[in-house]
């Protein structure tokens, strides 16, 4: 399959004018200038031209939840689904989440290893989606956050039973649900932590044991300390928040940048929201803290938090908004949706960037993004390992 685009995001900001991109089987062969590219290609192969366009790498959503639907109460609509019901429900969204551009999910958390299994049918040809990164079963406290997804544990003997469970059962990254969460009402508060260091240690060394990095779900600064302390790879939210406000701790963060620990605020595609929610002072300072982060120079990463309440499964581009609203380039904000959250998920060799031997895995617009965000909105062709998904139609499901 034979490329061709007015413009092809080949690195950080950087364009190839008038390139092209040769494709075989799931993976691309070459990149460079049209004519030349054109040429190896021959007459026989398949074209897809894009004038006016760009083509990039496909968007990674570092942070999803298949298995909720994103309506005002999920955890009850999971709870009152079948299995069957629930994985039908997942390989819709798995589309949805396609056509939006992304080619790549991290998926943190979901019932029964059924996002295992459907990535299978995915990586089978036999259900469309995006290459799926799961964590299976997330590790929590007995009554922890989500506890309803069925992986309590309680000391360190158990959190090492829980990680070699996931990896065995195929998962690719192992999820500490280090701090409450809002989406387990009868659970700890969002700032409380709940494994013991011994048992966070515990866990991290066996993920790291497996070769499985470790996502710590966080939003309390002491949970955020502890994380880092016991050697996470990413850290999920990083809100830094505490009983009675937020607090913000220097050194740990320098840690966090030192340690080249990736943080995923996981920002909703509805954030513009956040402050009829929160109050308008206490969103500020929430939006401030990301843009304390980003200026430090943390390593941030692209996220949705899909299926929570008010996060479809197709607010990758409207929640990378967020990011140009703190002031942060285009050309930044596309890099932690693709090459940087590529290297976050441990998928830096093989995608997130346009060169040969990654996968195919593209995304054309029309426009050119890095002038204006918005132009990832007309999507023009989805490629996910070298197989061509057309946009769906307006008001499709």
């Amino acid at each position: 399959m034979l490329i061709t685009a007015d413009r092809v995001l080949v690195g950080s900001g950087t364009y190839l004018d008038d390139g092209a991109i040769l494709i075989e089987g799931d993976s691309i062969t070459a990149v460079g200038p049209r004519a030349q590219i054109a040429e190896r290609a021959g007459t026989d192969a398949a074209h897809l031209a894009f004038p006016g366009g760009t083509v990039l790498p496909g968007l990674i959503d570092a942070h999803v939840h298949l298995a909720f639907d994103g309506g005002a109460d999920p955890v009850a609509t999971l709870r009152e689904s079948s299995d069957e019901t629930l994985l039908q429900d997942m390989r819709n969204r798995a589309e949805q989440l396609l056509h939006s551009g992304v080619t790549t999910a991290r998926d943190l958390g979901d019932r029964n290893g059924l996002v295992l299994h459907l990535d299978r049918e995915i990586t089978s040809g036999s259900t469309p989606g995006p290459r799926i990164v799961s964590a299976g079963t997330p590790a929590t406290l007995p009554g922890g956050h989500c506890h309803f997804l069925g992986g309590e544990i309680s000391g360190a003997a158990e959190a090492r039973d829980l990680v070699r469970r996931n990896i065995a059962a195929g998962a690719g990254v192992i999820k500490a649900m280090v701090t409450g969460g809002g989406l387990t009402k009868d659970g700890p508060k969002s700032w409380q932590s709940q494994f013991s260091p011994e048992e966070l240690h515990a866990l991290v060394d066996e993920a790291h044991k497996g070769g499985v990095p470790v996502a710590a779900h966080a939003h309390g600064t002491d949970g955020i300390t502890a994380a880092v302390e016991a050697g996470v790879d990413t850290i999920e939210h990083c809100t830094w928040m505490t009983s009675d406000g937020f607090d913000l701790r220097q050194n740990v963060l320098k840690q966090i940048i030192d340690e080249r620990i990736a943080v995923c605020p996981a920002v909703s595609p509805h954030w513009q929201m956040l402050p009829r929610f929160f109050g308008e002072e206490r969103a500020a300072v929430m939006f401030d803290l990301v843009r304390q982060m980003a200026e430090a120079g943390a390593r941030l990463i692209a996220g949705t938090d899909a299926g929570v309440q008010r996060a479809g499964f197709d607010g990758l581009v409207p929640a990378l908004s967020f990011y140009a609203h703190l002031g942060l380039p285009n050309s930044k904000i596309l890099d932690m949706a693709t090459a940087d959250a590529a290297d976050a998920l441990g998928l830096g060799e093989t995608t997130g960037r346009i060169a040969p031997g990654f996968r195919a895995d593209l995304l054309a617009v029309d426009g050119d993004p890095l002038e204006d965000l918005g132009a990832l909105k007309a999507i023009r062709a989805v490629v996910a390992a070298g197989r061509r998904h057309e946009p769906l139609e307006k008001g499709a499901q």
